[in-house]
């Protein structure tokens, strides 16, 4: 076990942190993503919320600051609505970082797949929100 190193971030997980380069792109996705069907690079968190996963990947993962909003979720499928309240609990997961709700980009459905075909990872999760998934986009760590 390592110091400083949050219980819920897997071996596979803090590797797969460390190999991503700025720019690179990780999905944490709720437990009904078919991450699979999207990616060849999945990592399991069965069990553990996106929240707690964001809380234990702010410290280690340097947001890209030099895009506006370095986070996606989906957007909501017409006819469905959002739950403010996961994208709190996430802002609130990385106040660390100072994220808020301006570092969000919602993107729809389908495009927020195409995007997520060009991820460096997908970890799933066991998050049950519905609209719980979320990419981080890797910047440039500051020494």
């Amino acid at each position: 076990m390592l110091k400083g190193i949050h219980p819920a971030i897997s071996p596979s997980l803090l590797a797969t942190l460390s190999e991503m380069g700025h720019g690179d792109e990780i999905l944490f996705a709720d437990a009904h993503f078919p991450a699979h069907t999207f990616s060849n690079n999945v990592i399991r968190c069965d069990g553990v919320g996106v929240d707690t996963l964001l809380e234990g990947v702010t410290p280690l993962f340097e947001l890209d600051q030099y895009v506006p909003q370095p986070l996606a979720m989906m957007q909501a499928v017409s006819g469905d609505e959002l739950d403010p309240s996961v994208e709190a609990k996430y802002c609130q997961a990385m106040s660390a970082a100072q994220v808020n709700s301006n570092h969000i980009q919602r993107i729809e459905r389908y495009a927020f797949y195409e995007r997520v075909k060009q991820c460096y990872a997908v970890v799933l999760t066991g998050e049950t929100a519905k609209y719980g998934n979320i990419i981080l986009k890797k910047g440039v760590t500051s020494i």
